[in-house]
Parts: C-alpha cells; sequence; structure tokens
C-alpha cells in the first residue's frame, strides 16, 4: 500500500500558478501509476491526471489539459502536479493515490490532500 502525503497548495490569483507534491511511502512506488484527483466544494472527487509508473506515459482531464502538468521522481518517492494558467474553477482539495493503470481509480486509502484556492 501507498500512503501519500500531499502539499504545496495555497491560494493564487486566476492566470497564477502552483506545483503540488506528493510523497507516498513504500519500496516499490516506481511500479505503480499515480494520480491526481480534486474534490471541488460541493462536488464528487473527480480524476485529473495521471503518470505511469516509469513517467513515460500521461493522460489528463480535457479541462486541464494544456494547463497541468503531471511528473514524478522514483528515486524520491514523489508525484508532482504543475498547475498554469490556475482558474477560479480549478478551486478544490488535490488528493493523489495509486491508480489503475486502465481505468484511473484509486486503489489506496485517501490521504488528508491539499487545498488550492483560485481567485478572480
Amino acid at each position: 500500500q501507498v500512503q501519500p502525503v500531499e502539499s504545496g497548495g495555497g491560494l493564487v490569483q486566476a492566470g497564477g500558478s502552483l506545483r503540488l507534491s506528493c510523497a507516498a511511502s513504500g519500496r516499490t512506488f516506481r511500479n505503480y501509476a499515480m494520480g491526481w484527483f480534486r474534490q471541488a466544494p460541493g462536488k464528487e472527487r473527480e480524476f485529473a491526471a495521471a503518470i505511469s509508473g516509469d513517467g513515460v506515459t500521461t493522460d489528463y482531464v480535457a479541462s486541464v489539459k494544456g494547463r497541468f502538468t503531471i511528473s514524478r521522481d522514483n528515486a524520491k518517492n514523489t508525484v508532482y502536479l504543475q498547475m498554469n494558467n490556475l482558474k477560479p474553477e480549478d478551486t478544490a482539495v488535490y488528493y493523489c493515490n495509486r491508480v489503475s493503470p486502465l481505468t484511473y481509480n484509486a486503489v489506496d486509502a485517501w490521504g488528508q490532500g491539499t487545498l488550492v484556492t483560485v481567485s478572480s
């Protein structure tokens, strides 16, 4: 099991940038696809981005494609989400999790998440 700890959230103006980090435990981290999810106020948690275990393959939900970049450093057991040109609708708690590489369904228990607030 991978235990994620998310960080890097904060308050930013529309058009700004943030970089989220997800530190995950587990000696076999590099074997797992990882994903970022987000939950906006009053809405269900949704998939945002995913990356393969070797970092070669990435995928994004349409609403963030071209603005967000997911990456990973397997030597540090860390996954990142670079978020550029942020919009107020990106306001949410962001979570990372191990994901099924075929469905992007989350596999492990959720961490605390990190709050991103984008002001207009």
